[in-house]
């Protein structure tokens, strides 16, 4: 690819998240947007890391807290600006499978129940996992651990996305054990 076809792309998806966080007025988890994003335009997960952290330095998205500390992506005045002035960057084509996957995506993301798990690296042999349970965008149960290898950060996020419905009531219960009990210290 060249350095013209590399910059055009960086461009489009850049126009592209700007387009889509434009027609969400609350606010979108970052996982949310990427699922979005990566359903419109093949994009894979660093790409994608690495263009909303340019559109974030440059304060065309900004970073919200939400009640109970939780963080959304919102488009802000800057970026509006800028958006009215790039929006033809994007082909047509693009934009029009963008208006259609965002109708699917969002109503998906925000009516339904979401299971996510994610491990990031901090070393070689350290991992930490995310393991979310997010209903109408909002994250009702989140767990953090530690693995110290990619196998078991990996087995671990995979055992979530497969059994999250089993394991999310479980440790409420655990957690919930002795409830009526008063003599518990």
């Amino acid at each position: 690819m060249s350095n013209l076809d590399n910059t055009t792309a960086l461009a489009e998806n850049k126009v592209l998240i700007l387009y889509i966080l434009n027609k969400i007025s609350n606010g979108i988890l970052e996982d949310g947007l990427y699922k979005i994003i990566s359903s419109i335009n093949d994009i894979n997960y660093f790409y994608f890391k690495e263009v909303l952290t340019d559109l974030l330095n440059s304060k065309l998205v900004g970073i919200f807290t939400k009640e109970e500390e939780e963080s959304v992506l919102r488009i802000t005045t800057d970026g509006k600006n800028s958006l009215s002035l790039t929006l033809d960057i994007l082909p047509g084509i693009l934009k029009l499978k963008a208006d259609n996957v965002f109708e699917e995506e969002f109503s998906s993301i925000t009516d339904e129940t979401s299971i996510i798990a994610e491990f990031i690296p901090r070393s070689e042999n350290d991992y930490i996992i995310k393991c979310k349970v997010i209903e109408k965008n909002e994250t009702i149960f989140e767990v953090k651990t530690f693995a110290g290898s990619r196998e078991r950060a990996k087995k671990i996020v995979d055992n979530w996305n497969k059994n999250a419905s089993k394991i999310y009531p479980k440790m409420l219960d655990i957690l919930l054990e002795g409830e009526g009990d008063r003599d518990v210290p």
